[in-house]
């Protein structure tokens, strides 16, 4: 068998066991992102209560604050505190900002950190209200808008703080200062710029032993909030093989609520993946905002995924088709190098050789031969 046909029926080999293990891409097996929910009643001690939109007269079956507002503007509104404990209770009653945190959720900032958005827009006629027990109080409170306000979301919340004396195991007091509070989604009027970027998007695949069993695809990117409203929507990861052949897709993963200029990192990890050579990880943003759907963002990035099973099997037939060659090649080189005989001139391997025989044998030891010197240089008898 020549190396040429040795390596096309191999390369044959391994095109039909890469066809065979594309053939059926694979659903992946993830596990779908839980959300955590948030909670407008909580519990310190012997304190519990709750925090929610108000009026005057009392709760209007408002989520949230959610205000459309010009720059300049001023309105009063109300927030209700509720005792649901079984003795008084003094709260800290305060605005402050939100953010996006590092897991996507939706959170504040600490006690110890200045508002510097709508948060310090927000006015209390007092910080500490004692209500007492079994008691709701509809505290009121004013939000101006400054007259250079940005257009766009700004987020914040309308806190209920109640602050404890706790003792630790070792015996030490700490100050412990558990806050509820209530949203407040304000957007200031002017020009809106919904906008997301894919930053980032690392791919690695681990190898497996056996390539028709198939490798983990991790996908990571991280999603920035470049716009001036808050947006969310859908993420998708699609998986494909060289010349775009599909290989597996993602359920829609649902985005988390990305505040303006905040970031989300995504992470997908698809089981049963073949290794292809080159594997191509397509991450598709579906992002949408309050009022509209955003045109789709698609960013690709790639990782090698070379079987090495099946390559180190290529390898070793190439190997051994490439030393049967060069083995018939030496060979045929030894017969080549062998001069043939001249014409009329018998090939000195074609001569019999003369053979010993017993008489002649019996011959010399009888003595020589009469009239023959047995010299062999001796020149002939006359």
């Amino acid at each position: 068998m020549s190396l040429r046909t040795t390596l096309i029926r191999a390369s044959a080999v391994l095109a039909a066991a890469l066809f065979v293990a594309t053939a059926r891409p694979r659903r992946p097996r993830r596990a779908r992102p839980v959300a955590r929910p948030g909670s407008r009643a909580g519990e310190t001690g012997a304190a519990r209560w709750a925090v929610q939109p108000s009026s005057a007269k009392g709760p209007t079956g408002r989520n949230y604050f959610i205000y459309d507002l010009a720059p300049g503007s001023t309105l009063t509104d109300h927030v209700g505190i509720t005792n649901l404990g079984d003795r008084p209770v003094t709260f800290d009653v305060y605005g402050t900002d939100a953010y996006t945190s590092t897991d996507g959720a939706f959170a504040l900032l600490p006690a110890d950190r200045p508002a510097t958005d709508v948060g310090s827009w927000i006015r209390v006629d007092r910080r500490e209200w004692t209500i007492p027990a079994g008691k709701r109080v509809d505290i009121p409170f004013r939000l101006t808008v400054p007259a250079n306000a940005t257009p766009g979301d700004h987020t914040g919340g309308v806190i209920g703080a109640v602050a404890r004396v706790r003792t630790t195991a070792d015996g030490q007091r700490v100050l412990v200062d558990q806050r509820l509070a209530a949203r407040v989604y304000l957007r200031v009027n002017g020009p809106v710029r919904p906008a997301v970027t894919v930053e980032a998007v690392d791919v690695s695949y681990a190898n497996p032993v056996n390539p028709f069993a198939g490798g983990d695809l991790v996908v990571r990117y991280r999603l920035r909030n470049d716009g001036n409203v808050r947006l969310g929507g859908s993420a998708t990861v699609t998986v494909r093989a060289p010349f775009g052949r599909e290989q597996a897709r993602t359920s829609p993963t649902d985005l988390p609520e990305l505040l303006p200029g905040a970031t989300f990192t995504v992470t997908e990890r698809i089981t049963g993946v073949p290794p292809l050579l080159r594997l191509t990880a397509e991450v598709d943003i579906a992002a949408t905002s309050t009022d509209t759907a955003l045109p789709p963002v698609v960013r690709t990035a790639g990782v090698w995924a070379a079987p090495w099973l099946l390559l180190a099997l290529l390898a070793g037939a190439a190997g051994w088709a490439g030393l049967r060659w060069w083995r018939r090649k030496a060979a045929a080189a030894g017969r080549l190098s062998t001069p043939d005989p001249a014409p009329g001139q018998q090939d000195p391997a074609d001569t019999p050789r003369p053979a010993a025989t017993a008489s002649a044998a019996s011959g010399a030891a009888a003595g020589p031969t009469p009239g023959v010197d047995a010299r062999p240089d001796a020149p002939p008898a006359r």
